[in-house]
């Protein structure tokens, strides 16, 4: 299996496994699932709580699988301590990323220094950034929004744990 397959694979089991602990304590959700007469209406189901278990292994992508297609509010988290980027569209000079993060945050020591001019949106959770020349600190939560022109280093300090923080970035040359 490749690795890609099994981190995807490992996510699938995790979501699993939190989606089975919350149905030992709200029957409710229990009943629910009980009431699913399909697979298609299980991950429905299990999405609209926030799950996302996907479709069954070795089954085909489908058009529902494509970035974009659903919620961008439903995707999985990556492990503690990471980012995960997905780039949502782009163009000659410019691209628009949506970036999960989950209690994430710059090695010591180390700045973005970057050719490009980035805007930043937060939608969900909160963040911390450091910024340099000159020095300051932004901190933002979901609708705060930050422009950071090309060459103005800064760090992320920290980002939140689940649900975690889920921000839009918009990239471009000037």
């Amino acid at each position: 299996m490749a690795e890609q397959d099994l981190l995807l694979f490992l996510d699938k089991v995790a979501q699993l496994q939190k989606l089975v602990s919350c149905l030992e304590t709200d029957q409710e959700r229990r009943q629910s699932l009980a009431g699913c007469s399909d697979h298609n209406q299980v991950v429905a189901l299990a999405r609209s709580w926030g799950f996302e278990i996907g479709r069954r292994w070795g089954e085909p992508s489908t058009a529902g699988d494509i970035l974009c297609a659903d919620n961008i509010f439903r995707g999985p988290l990556p492990a503690p301590g990471h980012d995960h980027a997905d780039t949502l569209a782009e163009g000659a000079a410019w691209r628009l990323m949506l970036i999960r993060s989950n209690a994430s945050c710059a090695s010591d020591g180390e700045w973005i220094d970057s050719t490009e001019s980035l805007w930043m949106l937060l939608l969900r959770g909160s963040a911390r950034l450091q910024l340099r020349d000159p020095e300051d600190v932004a901190d933002l939560s979901a609708g705060d929004h930050l422009m950071i022109p090309s060459h103005r280093r800064y760090r992320l300090q920290r980002t939140d744990p689940p649900p975690g923080t889920l921000r839009l970035e918009l990239h471009w040359r000037a």
